[in-house]
């Protein structure tokens, strides 16, 4: 028996068919942002953001902090729905809609994939007539190229979920040396079948990310592909300049495509923009602004600054909760289950929240899968008000044989809001008793001392995690299962733990949704139980836009814009 995961849910319509109106986020009312005892908060939405028809037209301008962002597919962590969707399409792609849940949707691939009873093999049918933007087809031997190129050490830095699901992939290193993959097969043109290790539920969403955009073998140069890719999607890149811009123009071969809207006639990325000064060009609602967005969040400051502002707040989007903020602690360091079980009770989470802004800038939470991905359900094994509970943490110490004896080293990237927050985290631990030493490096230093070596450099880290698909497996199995721990593996916390590796492969392996969610929702609340993190909160991202741009909003998951549904007024033509 085969099973068909295609997900029928509302599609938009390039041809501009009538979808929704527009109310936005903070909404037409113009009421002023007020400043509480959390820092400021803004109005809720009252209704949710909707789509409208696009206008086809006009010149978007996107404002990146990105001195060279890059458009290999090989190379590439962009999310289904940023940047690198304007230029390529992959198998599927991603769905994201106000008020919706995330969907897998088909893209390059009729559906979303047909299982194998063993639920190890997965095969897709091409659309019939997809070209490249150099009028030549688009075929699985293109797709399966694509793939094979990403296992390039020359091209490496992109996401490689599939490195490790697919067949036979051990000691390979791409096809420029003339070898190819037998566990991707391509009987004909317009079919393409992969064989995993094992079976993986989540396949579906794995065959949305970037490795799996067509790449003619012909057309390749890995030194410069990044620049001057053969485009699948709506955009063509007509101009590349390191650390200016990035200009792209329609691809006129761009063709059946329900995700896609392709409202603007062409698109400059201007690059290197510091997020500060593009939040002030935007706040300013200067002319030439109109017809510009921020692909970069809103600081602190001018966040509070739009906030406050009727006018500049029709134009500010802001998710409801996303992306995690977590303390990892180091289980190997602090080994002591109730030291970090009263680490969970005592920390003053409000106090972080503050520090990066307020009821703004992030939810306090107390779970590790993200709002919005199936498997979420709240709940909170350490309950205590948001200043923490100090008496119920002191209790819980008592209990522990292995305290910490020497200062605890804190580790953080040197952005200013990181260490506010971490100096909130250590005035919580040091009401406990402990010393805590806050160390800011390096974004390079950071990654290398936490997913490297044996860890023993550090005993806390300041963690943030944005799945790469919405899946919950996107956001455990990277986090804590035991195969990343080291060796380049984000297992911040260094965990292991057999019992929580054996629900991880159980839940990965799980086909049916409900039951996997169900899964999914026993493997956070017992890694949990292990106490190798204290969840923080759940980040609110904020975006800002000129006044011509259309169906811009920000979801709870990726907490980014939508690049791929964004329009432009008529007078802005």
């Amino acid at each position: 028996m085969t099973t068909n995961t295609n997900s029928k849910s509302t599609k938009l319509r390039r041809l501009g068919a009538v979808v929704f109106a527009l109310p936005l986020f903070l909404g037409a009312c113009g009421a002023q942002a007020q400043l509480g005892v959390d820092g400021p908060t803004a109005l809720e939405p009252h209704e949710l953001p909707q789509i409208e028809p696009v206008t086809k037209g006009g010149h978007l301008t996107i404002l990146d902090s990105a001195k060279d962002p890059g458009f290999d597919p090989a190379k590439s962590q962009s999310l289904a729905i940023t940047s690198a969707g304007l230029v390529h399409r992959r198998l599927t792609t991603w769905e994201i809609l106000p008020g919706k849940d995330p969907q897998v949707v088909p893209d390059l691939a009729t559906d979303t994939g047909k299982v194998s009873e063993d639920g190890k093999t997965w095969t897709y049918h091409l659309k019939k007539g997809l070209k490249f933007s150099d009028g030549s087809p688009i075929t699985a031997k293109e797709i399966k190229y694509g793939v094979e190129r990403s296992f390039a050490p020359t091209l490496s830095g992109g996401l490689g979920y599939h490195k490790s699901l697919l067949a036979g992939t051990d000691k390979y290193e791409g096809p420029y040396s003339g070898q190819h993959l037998d566990s991707i097969e391509t009987p004909d043109d317009y079919t393409i079948i992969f064989h995993l290790v094992r079976p993986y539920g989540d396949w579906p969403w794995i065959v949305s990310l970037p490795a799996f955009s067509p790449v003619p073998p012909a057309k390749d140069n890995p030194e410069g592909y990044s620049r001057a890719p053969i485009a699948s999607g709506p955009y063509e890149i007509k101009n590349y300049r390191t650390g200016v811009e990035v200009q792209m123009v329609r691809n006129k071969y761009w063709d059946q495509d329900d995700v896609r809207l392709a409202g603007p006639d062409s698109i400059t990325f201007k690059l290197g923009n510091d997020p500060v000064v593009s939040a002030q060009k935007l706040i300013s609602a200067q002319n030439q602004y109109a017809d510009t967005f921020s692909s970069s969040k809103v600081p602190a400051a001018q966040l509070i600054t739009a906030a406050q502002s009727p006018a500049v707040g029709q134009r500010l989007q802001i998710a409801d909760a996303g992306p995690l903020l977590y303390l990892a602690i180091n289980t190997q360091r602090i080994t002591d289950l109730h030291v970090r079980r009263a680490f969970n009770y005592a920390m003053d989470k409000s106090a972080v929240v503050k520090a990066a802004g307020g009821a703004l800038a992030g939810k306090i939470s107390s779970t590790l899968i993200t709002p919005g991905i199936s498997g979420f359900e709240q709940y909170d094994l350490y309950p205590a008000p948001p200043t923490g509970d100090l008496e119920a943490a002191k209790a819980e110490l008592d209990k522990a044989k292995d305290k910490p004896t020497g200062p605890l080293v804190l580790l953080t990237k040197n952005k200013s809001e990181d260490v506010l927050r971490c100096e909130a985290i250590a005035r919580s631990l040091e009401k406990l008793g402990f010393k805590v030493r806050i160390e800011p490096v390096e974004s390079s230093v950071y990654s290398e001392r936490t997913t490297q070596g044996d860890g023993n450099s550090y005993d806390l880290a300041l963690a943030s995690w944005n799945p790469d698909f919405p899946s919950a497996g996107a956001n455990l199995q990277p986090l804590f299962a035991s195969s990343e721990v080291g060796n380049g593996g984000v297992n911040r916390s260094r965990f292991k733990d057999p019992q929580i590796d054996q629900i991880i492969e159980k839940a990965s392996a799980t086909f049916n949704q409900a039951e996997a969610a169900k899964l999914w929702h026993e493997a956070d609340k017992a890694i949990m139980e292990k106490a190798p993190v204290v969840p923080l909160n759940y980040q609110r991202f904020s975006y800002l836009r000129g006044r011509n741009v259309t169906n811009f909003f920000v979801p709870g998951f990726p907490s980014y814009p939508n690049y791929l549904i964004i329009g432009l007024k008529n007078d802005s033509k």
